[in-house]
């Protein structure tokens, strides 16, 4: 579907990004700049193209969308978008919500394997030892010829693959929710996912949060990882059972590296902060400096797009028909 022709309908662009700080913007569009702020900078009923601000409260992102009755392409800045799907009601019919596929491939994958190789050089318990001037040398495990299972090969998913080929990996397996060949080889899908674990040195979580994905890292997804190894969740945090996942660090059969918890932000006094052979960052997948050019790059593209009629890419869900759009159709 060819979005609304923005010069047949005049409207604005709202962008999280200062207009005048991205280069190259097609003309004929009425540009003006909203990063969450408590004034609105234009009537959101003339609002036509809407990007997301980023790293902002849902709440503020998803209140002026109720107010957008011309929305034709709500943008998001971030790959997943499960936290504006409670959005799309709100949206007049045939508004499309698409993800920003790509934007944090470099940034997350990156995120990926330092969790990676920090847990299993053991580097947090190296930096505790160095504040108390502690000189312990150990043997720990190595990345090198290792079993990875990247769990969720889509744009980031590749991404991580391209990191890790130069660290001598034994194997690298895919997991998809359906089965396709790449120039790698085979990508396995979900169905496959009980089968292949217990065979991996490390499982790294790089799926979107689907219903299908939710919990999906529960009691029966750990006990077929095999003792020792390392779960790495760069995705979302409710696709891991956080009490199933503590049980199994506490007892110290797997050790985990987590960019996103279930709840998040997590609490100060939750128990995943003092887990044993548990490492937490919060969520900074995608905020680092590869962010901002890629955000401009991504909005430039997707506008031109809009501005010559043509089809927005990226799109992940549509705004429905009302029920009274329903009923009156012939």
């Amino acid at each position: 579907m060819a979005t609304a022709d923005p010069h047949s309908t005049p409207g604005d662009v709202w962008l999280p990004i200062a207009p005048g700080e991205i280069d190259g913007l097609p003309e004929g569009l009425n540009y003006v700049h909203w990063d969450a702020g408590p004034e609105y900078p234009a009537d959101p009923a003339r609002c036509v193209f809407y990007a997301v601000p980023y790293m902002k409260p849902v709440d503020v992102c998803l209140r002026p969308l109720a107010r957008m009755s011309r929305v034709r392409v709500v943008q998001t800045l971030t790959a997943g978008v499960d936290n504006l799907l409670p959005g799309l009601d709100r949206m007049p019919p045939g508004a499309q919500l698409c993800n920003a596929r790509g934007l944090h491939d470099a940034s997350t994958a990156e995120l990926a394997l330092t969790l990676t190789l920090a847990a299993l050089r053991g580097i947090p318990e190296f930096v505790r030892a160095q504040e108390t001037g502690a000189w312990r040398p150990e043997f720990r495990p190595a990345l090198a010829d290792k079993s990875v299972l990247i769990v969720g090969y889509g744009s980031i998913g590749s991404a991580i693959e391209d990191r890790l080929t130069p660290f001598e990996c034994a194997r690298v397996t895919r997991i998809a929710r359906t089965a396709r060949d790449t120039v790698r080889g085979p990508v396995h899908p979900l169905s496959e996912l009980s089968a292949l674990l217990p065979a991996a040195d490390v499982v790294i979580l790089a799926t979107p949060l689907t219903e299908a994905t939710r919990g999906l890292v529960g009691c029966d997804f750990l006990a077929r990882m095999k003792d020792g190894a390392l779960l790495v969740n760069i995705a979302r945090g409710a696709i891991v059972d956080t009490a199933a996942l503590l049980a199994e660090v506490e007892s110290g059969r797997l050790r985990a590296a987590l960019d996103v918890t279930d709840p998040e932000p997590l609490p100060a006094d939750h128990p995943l902060w003092r887990a044993p052979g548990l490492l937490v960052t919060p969520h900074v997948g995608g905020p680092s400096s590869a962010f901002l050019p890629r955000a401009k790059r991504l909005l430039r593209a997707q506008l031109a797009l809009f501005a010559a009629g043509e089809p927005v890419r990226y799109v992940v869900a549509t705004a429905p028909e009302s029920e009274v759009d329903r009923s009156t159709s012939p």
